[in-house]
Order: C-alpha cells, then sequence, then structure tokens
C-alpha cells in the first residue's frame, strides 16, 4: 500500500503542459485501466471484510454503516459495492477482466444480477453453462458499448424465465430529490420501460415545440428545461390533487425590502421545501404570482395578515394572451399556456399591473428578461427584444463564427 501510495503522488506530481494529444489520450486510457483495478481491489477487500464482520471492530455491525460514516460514501456507491462484491464471487470470467482493468465498475453492477443466487439457480435448473453465460458477458462487457451490455443482460434475464409472471412497473421505480447547499436540486431515479416511455415522450414533445432561434441549449439543458414545463403546465392546469387544503403552488418567503431592492440579494428568499433563492430570482417568480402580505414582529411571530391577491388576474391574463398569443421573445413561439405574463416594470418597483405594461414570456425567456436581456412594444404593436449589450436580436442575422 505504501509503494502504491508513493506511486500515485508521483503521478499527482508530474506536468502535464508539457503533454500533447497522443501521450495524453494514452495517459487517460492508462490511467481509466488502472482506476478499474483500483475498483476491483476495493471490491474484493470490501467483500472480505462483509464476509469476516471486519466492521466490528470499529462497533459496527456491518460494513454499510462502516463505508457510510468511516469511508463517507453515498447510499447508492455503498450498495453497488456490496453487491459487485457478491456478484463476482459467481463471476469469475467477470471478477478478472475486473482485477486486469478490462471492466468498469459501473459494468459489474449491470452484470450483478446475473451472480445472484435466484439467477444461478435458475440457469443451473435449465442446464445453462453459467461458465460459458459468464465468459460471453464478460467479453461484451469488455468489448461493446455499455448501453448494449445493459439489453443483453436485460435479455439473458428474460429469455431465462420466459413464462414467468409479469413484474409489477411500479415496484422497479425509485425517485430520489436531494437539495444541495445552494437550493438546486439533484435528481436521481429509474424508471421501469413504460413509465420511460411515457417520461421521454411527454419530454420530446415539448422539446421539439420549443426550439426558438439561435437556441444554443445543450440536449440535456432542452430536456431538464422541458421536464421544468412539464410541471409549470401541470401547476397552472389546477387539475393536480388539494395539497395541505391548497391547490400545490410555488411558495417564496422575502422581506419586502429585499423584493423591491433592485440588487441581486443572493439567499435571500426562502421557498416552500426549504432551498434558498436571490431576491433577484424572487422578483422574477412574483412576477406572475399570488401575493400575500404577512407583518412580522421583532421575535418573528406574524402579527397581521393582508388580503392575498394575484398580480394579473384572469381577465388581464386573458387579455394579454389574446394579443401576443406566444412568448414574445425574438425567436420563440412558445405557447401561452406555458407562458407567465411579465411586468414590463416591475410591480414592486411602481410598475402598474395593466395590458399595456404586461408581455408574455415563457419560463426560459422570462428568466432571461429579469438577468439582462430587455423587450419592449412598439407603438405598431411590434415586439423587439435587446441583449444586456444593448443590440437587438434580429431573427435570420447571421451567426458569428
Amino acid at each position: 500500500m505504501d509503494e502504491l501510495e508513493a506511486a500515485l503522488d508521483a503521478l499527482a506530481a508530474q506536468d502535464l503542459d508539457g503533454l500533447f494529444d497522443p501521450a495524453l489520450l494514452e495517459r487517460v486510457a492508462r490511467l481509466a485501466a488502472a482506476a478499474n483495478r483500483l475498483a476491483a481491489e476495493v471490491t474484493r477487500t470490501v467483500r472480505r471484510a462483509e464476509a469476516v464482520g471486519a466492521s466490528e471492530h470499529d462497533g459496527l455491525t456491518s460494513m454499510r454503516s462502516w463505508l457510510r460514516t468511516h469511508a463517507r460514501l453515498a447510499p447508492r456507491e455503498i450498495g453497488r459495492l456490496i453487491g459487485n462484491g457478491r456478484a463476482l464471487e459467481q463471476l469469475p470470467s467477470l471478477a478478472a477482466a475486473f482485477a486486469a482493468g478490462r471492466v468498469t465498475a459501473d459494468q459489474v453492477a449491470v452484470l450483478a444480477p446475473v451472480g445472484s443466487m435466484e439467477v444461478q439457480a435458475e440457469a443451473v435448473g435449465q442446464g445453462i453453462d453459467l461458465a460459458e453465460i459468464d465468459t460471453l458477458l464478460t467479453e461484451v462487457a469488455a468489448t461493446r458499448p455499455h448501453a448494449e451490455l445493459g439489453r443483453v443482460v436485460g435479455h439473458f434475464l428474460a429469455r431465462l424465465d420466459p413464462d414467468g409472471p409479469e413484474p409489477d412497473p411500479t415496484e422497479g421505480r425509485s425517485l430520489t430529490l436531494s437539495t444541495l447547499f445552494d437550493g438546486r436540486l439533484r435528481i436521481r431515479g429509474e424508471l421501469d420501460a413504460v413509465g420511460g416511455e411515457k417520461l421521454q415522450t411527454a419530454i420530446e414533445s415539448i422539446v421539439q415545440t420549443s426550439r426558438p432561434a439561435g437556441d444554443t441549449r445543450t440536449r440535456a439543458q432542452q430536456q431538464a428545461d422541458a421536464l421544468v414545463q412539464l410541471c409549470d403546465n401541470q401547476l397552472a392546469s389546477g387539475d393536480l390533487p388539494v395539497l395541505r387544503t391548497q391547490k400545490p403552488h410555488v411558495v417564496v418567503s422575502i422581506p419586502l425590502q429585499d423584493l423591491v431592492d433592485p440588487a441581486t440579494g443572493p439567499g435571500t428568499a426562502r421557498m416552500g421545501f426549504g432551498a434558498t433563492i436571490s431576491a433577484a430570482r424572487a422578483r422574477w417568480l412574483a412576477c406572475d404570482g399570488i401575493v400575500t402580505r404577512i407583518v412580522v414582529g421583532p421575535e418573528g411571530e406574524p402579527l397581521e395578515l393582508g388580503r392575498t391577491h394575484r398580480v394579473a388576474n384572469a381577465s388581464l391574463r386573458k387579455a394579454v394572451e389574446h394579443r401576443d398569443k406566444t412568448c414574445v421573445f425574438a425567436g420563440c413561439d412558445a405557447p401561452s399556456h406555458w407562458c407567465d405574463v411579465h411586468h414590463l416594470i416591475h410591480w414592486a418597483d411602481g410598475g402598474d399591473t395593466s395590458l399595456e405594461n404586461s408581455a408574455l414570456l415563457c419560463e426560459r425567456h422570462h428568466t432571461k428578461v429579469h438577468h439582462g436581456f430587455r423587450i419592449e412594444r412598439l407603438p405598431d404593436g411590434r415586439w423587439r427584444t435587446y441583449r444586456p449589450d444593448g443590440t437587438q436580436i434580429l431573427i435570420g442575422e447571421p451567426i458569428p463564427v
């Protein structure tokens, strides 16, 4: 172990500035294989520690607990590490390839179900040569794309028990939402084939109908925006189940002085599920929302609850939708039911809640306008969009190269 740590220190000290494309790529390839070999050793050692109950030495009842507290691993990584160690005991060809650096820990996790006792017993009962299956699947893992490996393993497991009961799709579904320190939400989950197809179909429908001119978003960004838009559409429809006597809605709490202050005000407002956002983001959300005034005493106790009112009422929204039809940002034609009613001059800054001071903007471009972009409506009714540097966005203008 001392020699390994010394070798890693030497690698970390190597100057990469003198390396060029071929040498860099070779270094990456060799390091990736070495990382696989290290992962294999960690997996093998964890499995041995689990088998002999080594965690008891530190007063813990399981390696899961030890890995969570002493190695500070995430639950998902712990589950994969322990599952891989158990499966590799039944798949010697895969274990050898892992130890040689030819396959990754993720690939081992895909193959792990093949090493389960239930699958092994079913295979033996059908006269299947387990050693041959181990060899064949290991070769697929070492030579074929990762996505193809999953399909091959799924096909094998399905053919192993073709007459078995159809699994309950809900048993294989999971969704974890984790709020990060800055309020961002990390999403991790898994859906069955049918559930996944439904989600992809819904997201793709929004992606394909929300592609404004000059869109430079990555595919991942387009899909994330589409998922948020899907939630916006459902919340706006009013058809979701009632939550604690009210229809579900986004909640933001912010002191009045911060709401009217034009400064960004990072970490000023607090949302219903505990995330903190800037005052600027809160002003954007308040542009087309319901406002409730609460007077708070010196000890933080509510003293008075003012009347709740909607900034843009239903009649005004209908008028704005009738006039604008779609998002008015240059190059965007997002439909009206995807849009917020934006105040050209924010109501917190004294702007009227009127047709003349309103515009339809989709979620993405509403954000842009609250972050430096600007829209204005000419006397002839046409809309103009300007970048933060004051230049106008003209549809059909050549893209700089």
